[in-house]
């Protein structure tokens, strides 16, 4: 779970020595001059190595709460996500 660029080396690492699951990322947003919508840098990584991503819109929803604890993951690594998460997503794993 991650969203800046600061975020992409963590993906990287995680990527290179676990199995990931699930990435995910902040919903696109405008950037730049043109403000066109692009995918965060961490979605963008995410995408060139074929690693499934979500980009709720927030991590309160229960919905979104229900499908991260439907996967029953082992472990979650969270680094500058942009919201705050919850104790039912951050209890999940």
């Amino acid at each position: 779970m991650g969203t800046p660029e600061f975020s992409v080396p963590a993906l990287r690492s995680v990527a290179s020595r676990c199995e990931v699951a699930l990435v995910v990322t902040q919903p696109d947003r405008p950037r730049g001059r043109g403000q066109a919508t692009t995918p965060s840098p961490v979605q963008a990584l995410a995408e060139q190595h074929g690693l499934m991503t979500r980009t709720p819109v927030s991590m309160r929803d229960p919905q979104a709460i229900a499908d991260f604890a439907a996967l029953e993951l082992d472990a979650a690594v969270v680094v500058a996500f942009g919201q705050i998460l919850p104790a039912a997503v951050l209890d999940a794993p």
